[in-house]
Order: structure tokens, then sequence, then C-alpha cells
């Protein structure tokens, strides 16, 4: 598309409905651009008062909708003009009957007065280019949507109202006025002058690094937020990994058999427990197997251990020759600061004194192997036994890792990826100073760790980013 057409096309009305698919008691239908309260002057008449036209911003009307000069329905019908709308022209949003017909024929009627049908994510898009909010705020109206828990909520709503998107800009403006001075010094390199305190840039890089580390580092935490706590369930085959899971979603949505390596490969699922959502990975039982299958099975329950938060190791409280494998092959897998827990299954089936024998020959077992164990819980995953206990234990080790409401945190992976390539050109601009580098070469990785901020808050962009970008917001939003 040239940038002719692509002016033209978002000069276009774009209308789509906004609220979920499908029949509920109300449906809202929006429509955006420079002739929407002209199209719904020609199909909406207001019960009482002035004409639709003479209607001024903000403002509720109700009336009647026509379709082909027939009553369809009777809305509601909110009027928003220019800057002051989500997308920053003139906008109207339809409150329906949930009637199926109803939705449909009211979109049909709005594009046969000369609006279209909208595109995924094009009412944001519109947002941003009108300048309404940046990148990275349009992606955290994506964000907020989405969010299931109170952390992603406010994660995403601190990010809406542009808390990380201020931090960048400032970061960006001053790296911007040094480097403007820099370059200028090129101008003038016969007369040898510094208009660029060499000291100050230093200090503002040093300053810019540690800012740009503290928000990778950010990432670990608000990924979690965003995608839910990893929690990996391992142990070897047949000791009720899969029946774990199925009573902590509360569904059959692992197979649950006798027969050893009924699990290939992982099975994932996100749970909320009191606001904190934790995404539980039932894997493969560890064993030793010569099906090629199995194995690539357990090789992928060796890289999910990896990359857990917390590691739960499921143990048979009937096969206690089971517990040392299992022990020893945890504690050459775990990694420093997992927190792990084991459930020593079927536990109903003993008396308290011989399940206290048990925890403490785990406890043995796993202090000859050097594996720190959080909490060791008598458990059945059959009757349920233990597991409102297992739940308060998930929730206790997520205490420390809570945030403020101002806390900036890093949820995207974009921005994730943005902020690395950033530091690690600012990074090369100090050890350039350090060995005496022309500044012609030190002005040149400054505007690259430019660039990639700028990228994230949409300073710099192009039509591939975009596309990409909006391409995963839901129709009408």
């Amino acid at each position: 598309m040239s940038d002719m057409e692509d002016k033209l096309y978002y000069q276009d009305t774009i209308c789509a409905l906004s609220t979920p698919a499908g029949v509920g008691a109300i449906a809202v239908i929006r429509m955006s651009g420079p002739i929407s309260i002209e199209i719904l002057s020609k199909v909406f008449k207001p019960a009482k008062g002035s004409q639709v036209s003479e209607t001024p911003s903000h403002r509720l009307r109700f009336g009647t909708f026509y379709s082909n000069g027939e009553v369809l329905d009777e809305v509601l019908v909110s009027i928003f003009r220019g800057s002051g709308s989500f997308t920053g022209e003139e906008s109207v949003e339809i409150a329906c009957h949930g009637s199926l017909y109803i939705q449909n024929e009211i979109l049909m009627v709005l594009v046969s007065q000369g609006a279209r049908l909208a595109k995924p994510g094009e009412f944001s898009q519109r947002a941003f280019f009108n300048g309404k909010m940046d990148l990275a705020q349009t992606e955290a109206i994506a964000d907020l949507i989405a969010s299931e828990t109170r952390s992603a909520h406010r994660v995403a709503l601190q990010q809406m109202r542009g808390g990380f998107s201020d931090e960048l800009r400032k970061m960006r403006s001053s790296l911007l006025d040094l480097v403007s001075l820099m370059e200028l010094e090129l101008d003038f390199s016969d007369e040898d002058v510094e208009f660029a305190d060499r000291s100050q840039l230093c200090d503002l890089l040093n300053k810019s690094i540690s800012q740009i580390n503290a928000l990778i580092e950010s990432f670990k935490l608000g990924n979690v937020i965003k995608n839910g706590v990893p929690v990996v369930i391992v142990g070897a085959t047949n000791t009720g990994k899969s029946t774990l899971l199925n009573a902590i979603l509360g569904e059959e949505r692992a197979i649950v058999s006798d027969i050893h390596g009924t699990t290939r490969d992982f099975i994932e699922d996100v749970v909320n427990i009191s606001g904190q959502a934790f995404r539980f990975i039932d894997t493969a039982g560890i064993r030793r197997t010569k099906e090629l299958i199995e194995i690539a099975g357990i090789e992928r329950t060796y890289e999910k251990i990896q990359s857990a938060s917390i590691v739960v190791l499921m143990l048979d409280a009937e096969r206690e020759e089971t517990y040392n494998t299992g022990i020893k092959e945890l504690s050459s897998r775990v990694k420093e600061g997992q927190f792990i827990v084991v459930l020593l299954n079927k536990c109903d089936l003993f008396t308290k004194q011989k399940v206290s024998e048990k925890i403490n020959s785990v406890a043995r077992l796993a202090h000859d192997e050097n594996l720190k164990i959080d909490r060791t819980i008598p458990f059945s995953a059959k009757t349920k036994y233990g597991l409102d206990i297992f739940k308060s234990i998930l929730l206790e080790s997520q205490e420390n890792r809570d945030f403020t409401s101002s806390a900036t945190l890093v949820t995207n992976v974009r921005h994730y990826e943005a902020l690395k390539l950033a530091g690690q050109a600012l990074e090369r601009v100090l050890q350039g100073m350090d060995d005496s580098l022309p500044t012609d070469l030190l002005t040149q990785d400054i505007r690259e760790a430019l660039f990639h901020i700028g990228e994230i808050i949409g300073e710099v962009s192009t039509d591939e980013i975009l596309g990409n970008i909006f391409s995963k917001f839901c129709i009408g939003k």
C-alpha cells in the first residue's frame, strides 16, 4: 500500500462489534471516522430533544435505530467528537439488544451508509496514529483485556497509563540531547572543541544502563505475572501427576491410567488461585524406556524443570523404592532459587505415624543428594486430601514477589528484546570512551540505542512491526 493509499485508508469510517460475539443481554457496536455522526444521523432518531448532529461530545442519546426505513431496535448511543474520543477522531458507540440478528443488521446498515468493517486492532491503531497513546500503551490495552488476575490487571493498567513509556521517554530525551551536541562537534572537528561534557555523558550512560538493566531484570517477574507462575509437576510414571493436574483444574484435562508412560508430552494449563495465576505443566513420567516418543517426552520434562519457578515432585507413598531415583534425578536438574515442593501421594492409605516415617525418609534422601526441599506435603490426588494446603503453600511462595501498583515491570517480549539491544549499544559506548574511540563511532552506538528505545514506544516504527502488533488484537478494539 502506497503512502497516499495508506493515508486514505485511515480516513475511512470503520465499524465493528466491540463486545464478545454471541447472544447476550446487550451488545455494543463501535464506529469511528470522519462521517460517523453523519451516518448515525441517517439511521438513528433520538426519542426526544435535538438531532444527533447537534449533540455535544460525551453525551448519551436514547432512541430508535432504523433499517430500510423500519424500526430495528431501541438503542442507547454514545457520542464522541474529535480528540475527545478513544481513537482521537469522531466516534459513536451503539448499545443494542444482544440478538445476533440485530447486531448483524446494524453492522450491515452502517456499511451500506459508507462505513467499512474494521480490522483487528484498528481502533487502537488509530488511537496510536492520532497521538492518543504510544505503542507501549496500546499494547498494554491488549494485556488489560486479557488480564485474568489482580496482578496482571495492575501491571497492564500501570503501563496503559504511561508509567513505563514516561520512563523510557525521559531516558531517550536525555540521550538525544547529548548525542545532538556530540554530532555538532563533528561539524567543528578541525577546531577540536567539545560541546558535550564527557563526564556528564559517562554519568548519563551509567544511569541509563542501570535503568535498562533493572527493566530487563523485571521481565522475570513481569512475565510470570502476565502468563502465570510456571509450576512443573515431575516424578516417576504412575505417581499421580495427571490426577493432581485434574484435581487442580477441576476437570479431566489429563488422561489418567494405570499403564506406565501414558503421558508422552507435557500438558499445560493456567489456574487462578486467589488472584494469582499459576501455569501448571504436567510432564512425562521419568523412567528408563526404549520407546523413542516417550524418551522425547522425558527430555522435554528436563527442559521444563529448568524454566519453572516452582518444581513439584510427586512421590508414590506405596513405592519407596522410587524415592531415591526421583530425588536424585531432580537434584541434578534444579537451579538455585527454584521453590521445591514434594507431594507424597496416597498418604490416605497409611497411618499418621507411617506417613511421618515416610516424610523423614524423603528428608534423609534429599539431604544426601544436597536437594533443598522447601515443603513436603502428605497428599492424596484421588481424594484431594492436602490440596488446599498445597495451594496455600504455592501462594506463600510468591508473597515476597509482590509489587507496588507504581512498579515498572516489563511483560512484553518485544520490549524485553529491544531493551537488551539498547543496553548492549550503550555498553559499547562506555567501552569506546575507555578506548578513546572517535566521536562519530560513539554517536553511532548511541543512535542505535535511541532506535531500540524508540521502537518500544513507537517513536520509531515500521509497517511490519505495527502490522504484527495490531493483528493480535481482537476485532472491535
